[in-house]
């Protein structure tokens, strides 16, 4: 049987370049993963075909000769370099699959490949929720909190080694931190079972971390509380969450703000709300009222005659800075207007009286009331 173009073979065209002949074989590869073709009794054959064409095609030597002489090129020692597809056996095809999946996956299958170590494991990130006052939000503040965390342990300079030695390379892996299985003719990485992953052991563990390069501790941290934080806002202190394994570098600590309620304001973004009562008189006749502001001063506000339950009045620039120096917002006053209770037998007098002298001052129970009549007339009709 004839052998196919290798061209072919990967889906591309004849003087297609090194790129587009890796992304044709990439895609080749992936079609034929064992996992995509469990009912292809010809996956295998194929694979090793398309295996076959991109090692010619990927060497630009073995590329040109193939342009030149075809299949030929690599007939009874043609050209120098042996059939390429001879020998290829079930291990052949295991180590060019696992290379198939170097070349896509990279470090996604755990770790960096060749020699060398590998890094220290980074220590966790850490959250910190933090509950201010709105005082505090709208003044800032530096709190010390304490955080319970892992620290490099003292008693062997972070290594977990007794002494301070440095830890040595781990037979098993070489260093790497993973360990390779064969399955059928599918190559599998795991964590090496003996470094756990770190690509290194210790001889001699340190008996206060117990080989870890790090123990339990409390920490006390000084934190700058920025004016205007609303809840939900995330504080970065860079290096201050768990230390690393073994040496290995800090991961962060994340403080997330949360903003108690006042038992008189409430916060919508930069402005703050203050609901005030004032008297059925006071709205009715007009004038002013002092009200709190959030810094701890007083505000003076002049109520419109007439006033109602609901109306609002700003007092500008007495709202909470914004984060980062953007500006103030303002505080609102809603009034409440007041219904007496507990009246004397006078104080009813004169509001019996007063309602007698009020048909036309409510203009709003009066529309509302003329709207029901009209309701109910056209029930009837």
């Amino acid at each position: 049987m004839s052998k196919r173009d290798y061209y072919d073979v990967l889906g591309v065209a004849k003087g297609a370049s090194a790129d587009e002949i890796k992304k044709g074989f990439r895609k080749k590869a992936k079609e034929l993963h064992p996992d995509r073709n469990k009912d292809n009794p010809d996956a295998e054959s194929q694979f090793k075909e398309a295996n076959e064409a991109y090692e010619v095609l990927k060497d630009a030597e073995k590329k040109a000769a193939y342009d030149r002489f075809g299949h030929a090129a690599f007939e009874n020692g043609m050209g120098g370099g042996g059939r390429p597809g001879a020998g290829f056996g079930s291990g052949d095809f295991s180590s060019a699959f696992s290379d198939v999946f170097d070349d896509l996956f990279g470090d996604f299958m755990g770790g960096q490949r060749g020699g060398g170590g590998r890094r220290a494991a980074r220590g966790s990130d850490l959250r910190y929720n933090l509950r201010v006052s709105l005082d505090d939000a709208f003044a800032g503040m530096q709190k010390t909190i304490n955080v319970p965390t892992a620290v490099s342990c003292s008693a062997c300079d972070g290594t977990g080694a007794e002494g301070g030695v440095e830890p040595v390379t781990c037979p098993t892996c070489s260093g790497m931190g993973k360990v390779r299985a064969q399955q059928g003719f599918f190559t599998v990485e795991r964590t090496c079972p003996t470094c756990s992953g770190l690509g290194q052991i210790i001889k001699n563990p340190c008996k206060v971390c117990q080989g870890a390069g790090r123990v339990e501790k409390d920490r006390a941290l000084s934190v700058n509380i920025p004016a205007g934080v609303e809840t939900g806002t995330r504080i970065r202190l860079a290096g201050e969450g768990e230390a690393g394994m073994r040496g290995g570098p800090p991961g962060d600590l994340y403080i997330f703000v949360e903003v108690a309620q006042h038992e008189l304001f409430e916060r919508d973004g930069v402005n703050l709300y203050c609901r005030v009562p004032v008297s059925m008189a006071n709205a009715a006749l007009g004038g002013s009222i002092e009200v709190p502001t959030i810094d701890g001063g007083r505000g003076r506000v002049q109520i419109p005659a007439g006033s109602q339950s609901g109306r609002q009045m700003r007092l500008r620039g007495k709202g909470m800075p914004a984060l980062r120096g953007g500006g103030v917002g303002d505080m609102f006053i809603e009034l409440a207007v007041e219904t007496p209770v507990n009246l004397t037998s006078r104080q009813k007098e004169l509001l019996r009286e007063f309602v007698d002298l009020s048909e036309d001052n409510n203009p709003e129970g009066k529309t509302f009331f003329s709207s029901v009549k009209s309701f109910w007339d056209g029930m009837k009709g």
